[in-house]
This record gives structure tokens, sequence and C-alpha cells, in this order.
């Protein structure tokens, strides 16, 4: 796997407009497969999970594959980080120095090596006497909390509170990341810790921010994924017409449709659907299961001939193309991934999220000061 680029502030059409390029990280399930370590993966996977419920905790949204990254520095002087840009989740944390796991570290053919954050080297940290403690889809991390110096993309705050990871799950240690960047609402915020992003909207043009995601026909190996920009509208990379829903809660980024309770989720790469629109989904596709890598299938030369997927949101009909949730995960024998899953939520909580399957297709503007997300169809030169 490469290693990742630090980012780059590009000219902005004013001081308070910040245009940053994102990168991805590169498919965690096309990597495992290819290595013959799925099988082994997953089952490591499921007895966390089984740890995870029995804890009683409420876990967010799922990190498991192929998101997408951007760089922020931490402290005086300044120390690098590479982290998951996340609308799925709402704080702050990076890997203490301390730590010195292998999930801490990264493991050796992970092919990345873990930035992690040494609050001794910085003059201007303050160590908190709180503790915290997240529980993601996939794995937990928990530690103390702390203030310092950041900046992410040409933005500074010079006292945001954020979490000093002290231990991380397994998983963290196979993907290519040093923290997460939550851009949530304050209330999914743990421990009431106020959000970077509502942090910097004092120096913001406008209260919201854009994300244009790059498409990619095959698997990803990670490189450049897109552009994130803080302060306007992304006029470049999306379409002059867009289309705002209200939001029905400020925790996620959640709005209705048709009567569901979905939310945009840059954090999680795939569609996540109710269990019957699921069955609809693979009965459609002609989809199979496959139970070695647990993903439903179908023959990649089916891939540019599926239907489109229809959303039809604040009246507005949002199709899909089959380019973006069918994927090449070089599974082998010519089958190809469905970028779907099941979710059942019980009654509490989003039904749907739309994550990068979906935002690749349209631009997500994150109106923050009018509780609003918008949609514009994206452009890609394919």
């Amino acid at each position: 796997m490469k290693t990742f680029v630090l980012l780059a502030l590009v000219a902005a059409c004013s001081a308070a407009v910040f245009k940053v390029p994102t990168v991805q990280s590169g498919s965690l399930r096309a990597k495992l497969i290819k290595e013959g370590k799925y099988t082994a993966f997953l089952a490591a996977q499921h007895a966390a999970r089984i740890e995870q419920l029995n804890t009683g905790s409420q876990p967010f949204v799922d990190y498991f594959d192929d998101f997408y990254l951007g760089n922020i520095t931490l402290g005086t002087p300044a120390q690098p980080a590479t982290i998951v840009l996340d609308t799925g989740s709402s704080n702050l944390w990076v890997i203490d120095a301390a730590c010195t796991s292998q999930a801490c570290n990264g493991y050796p053919d992970s092919g990345y090596k873990k930035q992690k954050f040494d609050t001794t080297k910085s003059s201007t940290f303050t160590k908190e006497t709180r503790k915290f403690s997240i529980q993601y889809g996939s794995g937990s991390c928990n530690g103390y909390l702390g203030t310092d110096t950041i900046t992410f993309g040409g933005l500074t705050i010079k006292t945001q509170e954020f979490g000093v990871a002290t231990h991380l799950a397994e998983v963290f240690g196979y993907q290519p990341v040093d923290g997460i960047l939550g851009l949530g609402w304050p209330a999914l915020a743990v421990d009431k810790v106020t959000p970077p992003m509502q942090n910097v909207l004092p120096q913001l043009d406008a209260k919201l921010f854009t994300v244009w995601l790059d498409r990619k026909l095959t698997i990803s190996q990670g490189g450049s994924g897109g552009l994130i920009t803080y302060g306007a509208v992304d006029t470049v990379n999306c379409d002059s017409q867009i289309t705002y829903v209200p939001l029905t809660a400020k925790t996620y980024w959640q709005f209705a449709l048709d009567g569901f309770a979905v939310i945009s989720d840059t954090g999680t790469s795939w569609l996540g659907a109710p269990a019957t629109v699921m069955s609809a989904i693979v009965k459609q596709t002609k989809a199979t299961f496959d139970w070695s890598s647990e993903l439903y299938v179908v023959d990649c030369s089916t891939m540019q001939t599926q239907p489109d997927l229809i959303f039809t949101i604040g009246g507005t009909k949002y199709n899909v193309k089959s380019v973006e949730y069918i994927l090449d995960l070089q599974l082998g024998g010519g089958k190809c991934a469905l970028a779907v899953f099941s979710m059942g939520s019980g009654g509490f909580g989003p039904t749907w999220i739309l994550g990068d399957t979906f935002i690749r297709q349209y631009c997500n503007i994150y109106d923050i000061g009018n509780a609003q997300i918008g949609f514009a169809q994206a452009h890609h030169s394919f």
C-alpha cells in the first residue's frame, strides 16, 4: 500500500474559503482477499462484535473499507496525523505516542506506520482528568481527553478538546489512519466535546462545507480521493443546481427519504438499506451470497447493464448508477460485489445510510448554518 501524501492547501476564492484534496485509504477488503487473509479477519471481527454487544454500548457506524482521509496537525511545534473525515461521528481523536500495542503501531503488512501524537513534545498541550471511550461498528478506542492547537484544511483552532487514545481495537491496526475527525453535530459527540467544525465556523464565509468524491471504476488502491471545501459550495466539481432538504435531527446528518430516516455519511463506504429493500435489490440484480467473503455478488459482466437505484428525497429523484453500487473487489471467478448492506435499527436511529456510493454520484453540501443538506450532481471525467 502506498504512503499517503500530505494535504496541500489550494488557492481559495477568499481568505475564508478553504479547499483541501482528500485521499482514499484503499480497500481493506480487496487487500486481505488478495493476501488470503480475509476469512481470518472476518472471524476476528465477529468475535469483536460479540464482545462489543456484551458491553451494552450503542455503536456508531462501521469504519471498514475504502474511506476518505485528510491531514491535520496538532500541538506546538506541529505534529502531523492522517485522519478519517467522517460526517457520521463528532469526536476528534488521535493515537497517544505512549501506546505501544500492535494496533497503535500498525501491523507490518498493513503498509502503513502510524503517526502518533507525543503530548510531551507539545508546549501547548493540556491533559485533562476526564477519560473517553468510543464504540464504533467495527471496533473501539479509549484513552483520555486533552486540549491543544490543531489545524486542518488551513484552519486553526487554538484550543481544541480531543481524545488521546491509549488503546485501539485490532481493526485499526490494519487501517492506514491515525485517528478520526468527526464532522457531525455536537449532540452526537461523546463526553459533550465541541466538534472542531463548530469551532471553525466563525472563520468561514459560509457555515457549510462541501464534499466531492472522485470516481474509480476499479477497486481503489488508495490515492487521490476528492475534495472537501470549507466555507463554500464547490462550483468546479459539483453542478450549479442544488436541491436542499431540512435535517430531521441535529445528530447525524439525518434527513427524510419517503418516510425513512436517512443519514449522509462519508465514513461509510457503501449503502445501508432496510432488510426488505436489500432483498428487493438482491432479487432485481440477481445477486447471490458468497459465503467466503460474506458479500452479495453479481457477474462483473453485468456491471454496466444493472438498473439504477432511485432515491426520492424532498420530491426530487436521485439515480445512483450501477457503476457506483457494484464494485470489482478482485474476488475472482468474474464476481463483483454489491456495495449495499442490510441495516436493522429496530425502530431506533436511521434506517438508511447513504455512504460514499451515493456521495460519489452527488456532491453533498453540509449546511450547518441552515440545518439542511444539499445535493448536486458530481462532475467526473467518466
